[in-house]
């Protein structure tokens, strides 16, 4: 049977290409240290995991829950924007209850554009991104980011007529892959800048609770007007270490919520009620676990750093993300440093390339394992001696 073209048109997975290259390296007996995953190592609280296991065993639980998720959820959802932002959203007319933010940022190219409409993504960015344009089979164009700009679209360099013609835009901050953040004063532009040319925004908030520095990111929907034109995509994956439990909402403009709404009736019978309910405990309980967790990066962002720089790697910190975004030596590509620091160090990366033609100069590393196996990596790297070479105190 053949597939669709639909189907043959869609991207390669780019993260399953990197855990096929660890994977087959792991099975030749290889002690791989793997930075180049997304994925959090720490365990979901252990009041969410009770959480759940109470809502588990009530057989109310065991039935289907309303299509568009049950309202405990969704009043969750506005008192932590509330109680976090100071943002006031409306339970009933301005959530959506997704299966992880993910499903959400794929389908919305398919709730809001018709065949060949244009929107614009960022470059580098998530690569999934991807998986909606080809879904919905609408055109794209890519604005750059760049590290003399701190990371951040310049709209004003995006050609006249793109403005004039695209109708979606997304943007992500603290930022996948490069570890930027946005500030207030950045989405006033934004919103300004939607207004101007009648765009939509939808802005990625994956990593909302992870900035450094005791700078706490900055919400799109804390500026002014940011619900006329948009929405926010939050997930609990990176909150509250719960990437397995595929939970996470949309809040924001009620007509674009409404549309994630329409289509997630056709395409979902909605969450299981025990992970909504263990979910809304995780929003309104004590959020000691989130700071916690934060401030572990943190301190994983500092160990990974300072051994870079020790080892003569001119390396920027991140400012939020559990990301670092690295620039490859010279005389390499960024898939060609990633190919050779997993065949000579055995220290798997994310090449920048696999993120956008302009992320071809880096490799990404995540802050997901602790601070010795962070050295021990860029230990391993210092023995190829690629940088101006120092030795590493442990």
């Amino acid at each position: 049977m053949e597939y669709s073209e639909r189907l043959k048109k869609l991207p390669e997975q780019f993260f399953a290409s990197l855990v096929n290259k660890v994977s087959k390296a792991v099975a030749e007996g290889r002690n791989v240290i793997n930075l180049g995953q997304g994925n959090p190592d720490q365990p979901t609280p252990k009041h969410i995991v009770k959480a759940l296991q109470e809502s588990a065993e009530d057989p109310g639980t065991h039935r289907y829950s309303p299509f568009r998720g049950i309202d405990e959820l969704k009043e969750a959802a506005a008192t932590f924007y509330k109680n976090q932002y100071n943002v006031d959203i409306d339970p009933k007319t301005e959530v959506a209850i997704m299966f992880g933010a993910k499903s959400g940022l794929v389908q919305l190219p398919l709730c809001l554009l018709n065949e060949g409409d244009l929107m614009l993504l960022p470059d580098p960015g998530y690569p999934d991104y991807m998986s909606g344009v080809v879904l919905a089979n609408v055109d794209y164009k890519t604005f750059p980011l760049k590290a003399e700009n701190n990371f951040l679209p310049d709209f004003a360099a995006i050609p006249a007529e793109q403005k004039e013609a695209a109708k979606l835009m997304y943007l992500n901050y603290p930022n996948n892959p490069t570890g930027a953040t946005a500030d207030r004063s950045f989405f006033e532009e934004t919103v300004a800048f939607a207004k101007e040319h009648n765009i939509t925004i939808m802005h990625d908030f994956a990593y909302g609770a992870i900035g450094f520095d005791g700078k706490r990111p900055v919400s799109f929907l804390e500026v002014e007007g940011a619900k006329d034109i948009g929405v926010e995509m939050y997930t609990l994956s990176k909150t509250y270490n719960m990437a397995g439990w595929r939970v996470g909402f949309a809040v924001g403009n009620p007509a674009i919520i409404e549309a994630i709404n329409l289509i997630q009736d056709h395409l979902h019978c909605s969450l299981f009620p025990a992970v909504q309910k263990a979910a809304a405990a995780a929003l309104t309980d004590d959020q000691k676990c989130v700071d916690e967790l934060v401030a572990r990066y943190e301190q994983r962002r500092n160990t990974l750093i300072e051994a870079c720089r020790n080892i003569g790697w001119d390396v920027q910190a991140p400012t939020g993300s559990f990301f670092a975004w690295l620039p490859v030596p010279k005389g390499f590509t960024s898939e060609s440093f990633a190919d050779f620091l997993l065949e000579k160090a055995d220290v798997a990366v994310a090449a920048g390339k696999g993120f956008g033609e302009f992320g071809e100069g880096y490799v990404r590393v995540g802050l997901l394992v602790d601070d010795d196996v962070l050295i021990e990596a860029v230990n391993r790297i210092d023995k190829l001696n690629l940088f101006k070479t120092s030795s590493i105190e442990v």
